[in-house]
């Protein structure tokens, strides 16, 4: 009898835990609009490139010329290679340091998708 509420105990903290860790997990939440800032005339929308591109959504503002920075810390998996067709980029980006992406202005309603080189991380960057 105290194998099985032990059993039980157990059942109910896992599926708790794993419930918390994924609903913690960067890739399952989607910022909007927090990580772009202007500066300068100049849009700036952050990136970050390590295990997938975080935040995997992104509002920008419609006809302002951007810079998509996207910031690398130790990242040697497939997002270290970045592919935006839409812009023609496609590069390795380094395993720690920053880089800046210019994103001319683009009209409202446009979306910007970027992959990671197998296809696996994603992330969008929607003009409003």
């Amino acid at each position: 009898m105290q194998s099985k509420y032990i059993l039980a105990m157990a059942a109910i903290i896992l599926i708790t835990g794993t419930v918390l860790i994924k609903n913690n997990n960067p890739a399952t939440t989607e910022t909007t609009g927090e990580n772009v800032s202007i500066v300068a005339n100049q849009q700036i929308i952050a990136l970050e490139a390590k295990g997938g591109f975080f935040p995997t959504m992104s509002v920008a503002n419609a006809g302002v010329p951007s810079i998509l920075r996207v910031s690398t810390n130790g990242t040697y998996d497939c997002s270290s290679a970045l592919s935006i067709p839409s812009l023609s980029y496609r590069a390795n980006l380094p395993p720690t340091g920053t880089t800046d992406i210019e994103i001319p202005a683009q009209t409202a309603g446009t979306t910007i998708n970027g992959t990671c080189s197998m296809g696996m991380y994603s992330f969008s960057i929607s003009f409003e």
